[in-house]
């Protein structure tokens, strides 16, 4: 075999090559197109928005303010710590601390923010503020239907917008949210308890009281 002949055959491979890949890619896009027909579950096509897909439970868009029981004021679990605004990458939240303590929802008084905007505009869902708080008081939202003429205001959520009840984070995130009820009642019992036991312990026991024989100078060796 000559060079030319060669050179043919290289060519004529090639081309064999690229219409067997041809031929097995037209095959592939036909059984899929057919079987969309045919099997419901090979219809992948969503009539968007008449038709939505559900979200796994790890899908995350925004964040959002958790507040317990049905106040959104009383409830809401923010203390104003200022702890996500100063750890956030793009700086998109703004808080300002309320100077006046208000009732939590379990009724001791605590602080709460006056102020809290977030820019989502800005955000870049990177969940950074919801692993820094040390009060599960922002969360992960999933909503991501946020288009609208004005991008300056109507992208900026103020904290009304951003208080969602801690039944709607069951409903988001059920696994997560029950993990974090489990963890917060763990916490109150053991403060409850911390409580309880050092109100039940009598005054003075154990210590050395004024005018008794162990505070008096000495009264070991008499």
């Amino acid at each position: 075999m000559d060079g030319r002949t060669g050179f043919a055959a290289a060519i004529w491979y090639g081309w064999l090559m690229l219409g067997e890949g041809l031929a097995k890619g037209l095959w592939v896009t036909a059984r899929n197109f057919i079987g969309s027909y045919l099997s419901e579950e090979r219809l992948v096509t969503v009539q968007y928005p008449e038709e939505r897909r559900s979200l796994p439970e790890a899908t995350r868009s925004f964040p959002f303010l958790v507040y317990d029981g049905d106040d959104p004021v009383t409830g809401l679990r923010c203390v104003a710590c200022k702890i996500c605004e100063a750890e956030c990458p793009p700086q998109c939240i703004y808080i300002v601390k309320d100077k006046v303590k208000k009732p939590d929802a379990t009724g001791k008084l605590q602080n709460q923010p006056l102020i809290f905007d977030i820019d989502i505009s800005v955000c870049m869902s990177c969940q950074i503020c919801v692993e820094v708080c040390p009060f599960d008081a922002i969360k992960m939202d999933v909503a991501y239907e946020w288009s609208t003429l004005d991008r300056f205001e109507g992208l900026l959520l103020h904290k009304e917008q951003l208080s969602k009840p801690n039944s709607y984070y069951h409903k988001i995130h059920p696994a997560e949210a029950a993990e974090v009820d489990a963890r917060l009642a763990a916490a109150r019992a053991r403060a409850a308890a911390k409580s309880s036991g050092s109100s039940a312990r009598p005054v003075g026991v154990g210590a050395a009281t004024p005018g008794s024989a162990a505070a008096r100078p000495g009264a070991a060796t008499e």
